[in-house]
């Protein structure tokens, strides 16, 4: 099965082209309802940012990223929108590094984000995580490096 599905992927990515044009990551999109509220819970979380662009009369994108990373966070505020939007069951989070969770965790809870649960481990000798959620619902993992 394993060599069938490789075969398909090499084939459908020569045929369409995409074996040469994909190499890297560029971003992921929320949808957000408030800017200034999700741009601070990112900040705090040690994002930049680093450029708003209106869409027409319709929206504002703002593009945030990591010290020397680029913009790998958009957030889509669509103009007019007061109800939260719906999360979905396919969701499940994006993840962040921080050199020392304890720390990181202290700093938050002084900006009011708080963890879903205290740092555990999914394995034993496995890296420390826990969960926090910016302010329209969307988790992230927060993974201590180490």
């Amino acid at each position: 099965m394993k060599a069938r599905v490789l075969e398909w992927a090499g084939r459908f990515g020569r045929r369409q082209g995409y074996a040469e044009r994909v190499v890297e990551l560029v971003h992921t999109c929320y949808r957000i309802l408030d800017v200034e509220r999700s741009v601070a819970f990112y900040a705090a979380l040690g994002f930049e940012e680093l450029r708003r662009m209106p869409i027409r009369d319709e929206a504002t994108n703002v593009f945030m990223g990591l010290p020397g990373d680029g913009a790998r966070l958009e957030l889509t505020c669509n103009h007019g929108r007061t109800e939260p939007y719906e999360l979905g069951t396919g969701y499940g989070h994006i993840a962040v590094s921080v050199e020392e969770l304890d720390g990181t965790l202290a700093r938050l809870a002084g900006e009011g984000i708080d963890p879903e649960k205290p740092p555990y481990r999914v394995r034993e000798g496995g890296s420390r995580i826990c969960f926090v959620r910016d302010p329209d619902g969307y988790r992230i993992e927060l993974i201590e490096r180490g």
